[in-house]
């Protein structure tokens, strides 16, 4: 059995870990790099927050606003991807969330009343907000929500910061979105999927040995019957398909982040494109990984 050293803390609503090799006297500072960078970026992204700099951003919609370079590398790669999908992925579908009822951090939702459906709001608009190196327009009316993505990006970099403090190998889990940075062992690592309506329970275990994989579920973060955080924006409702959970294979956790979104958006026609494993409302689990080179199932 591979014997690593694990470290871990709540960030971004979720529990994140750092796994690394057993031994290392660079462990410690790698474990506190990863969490400096996970505050960092939660008071950049969250959108609980009000003196975070994406709240900030929004309040501004209508108006040109300077970001940070991390806010902009983000935005950017939300736009790229809400065209990659056609639109699946949107940043834009802030209000559509809100008026679902996830209106304040998960947490306090699941602790209070649970949310009442409100109308629906437009989504789509990611084609009219303007990123110029430094500044961003957003349409009047208009927020975005960097959520899952940014949480990705956050992955990333803290995967690389914590090789670049001397480990071999590093790997960063945040709620199940992971990435693997460095040489890991020849063996891989193993990963569990979870069972999105058994907690505790494995869907399927894979073996990584490089690249991210990330996990999307209208199970997770529910709070009553079709009531959670995936909103479709062709319908900006909560997503209603065939899939309760879709886990996927991306070169880095924010690829992952977006491909996962899709996947569970388009179902199993999604295993034609890319790497994953979906769980289906029936009970199949439908993978193609275990031909793929990335991960084996």
């Amino acid at each position: 059995m591979l014997a690593v050293e694990r470290s871990g803390f709540r960030s971004m609503g979720t529990e994140v870990s750092l796994v690394g090799p057993d031994g290392s006297d660079r462990f410690g500072t790698a474990s506190t790099v990863v969490r400096a960078l996970f505050d960092r970026e939660d008071r950049r992204f969250s959108r609980f927050r009000t003196d975070s700099e994406l709240s900030r951003v929004n309040a501004s919609a209508g108006s040109w606003t300077r970001v940070s370079s991390g806010f902009a590398a983000v935005t950017a790669l939300a736009l790229l991807a809400w065209r990659a999908t056609d639109g699946r992925f949107d940043p834009t579908v802030l209000d559509a969330v809100i008026a679902a009822g996830y209106d304040r951090d998960f947490d306090d939702l699941l602790a209070g009343a649970r949310a009442a459906l409100r109308p629906t709001s437009p989504c789509g608009r990611a084609g009219d907000v303007a990123l110029d190196r430094d500044r961003i327009l957003l349409p009047g009316g208009v927020g975005l929500d960097l959520g899952g993505i940014a949480k990705g990006w956050t992955v990333d970099v803290a995967a690389e910061a914590a090789v670049a403090c001397g480990l071999p190998w590093a790997l960063v889990n945040a709620g199940g979105d992971l990435r693997i940075a460095g040489i890991p062992p020849i063996e891989g690592i193993d990963v569990g999927v979870e069972d999105p309506e058994r907690p505790g329970a494995e869907a399927g275990r894979l073996v990584l040995d490089r690249g991210s994989l990330a996990t999307t579920s209208i199970t997770r973060r529910a709070w009553g019957e079709g009531q959670h955080h995936l909103i479709d924006p062709a319908t900006g409702l909560p997503a209603v398909g065939e899939v309760l959970q879709a886990t996927v294979w991306a070169p880095t956790c924010a690829e992952a982040e977006v491909r996962a979104k899709d996947a569970l958006l388009l179902g199993e026609a999604y295993l034609d494109r890319g790497n994953g494993l979906l769980v289906l409302r029936d009970g199949r689990i439908l993978t193609n990984l275990s031909a793929n080179a990335e991960v084996a199932a």
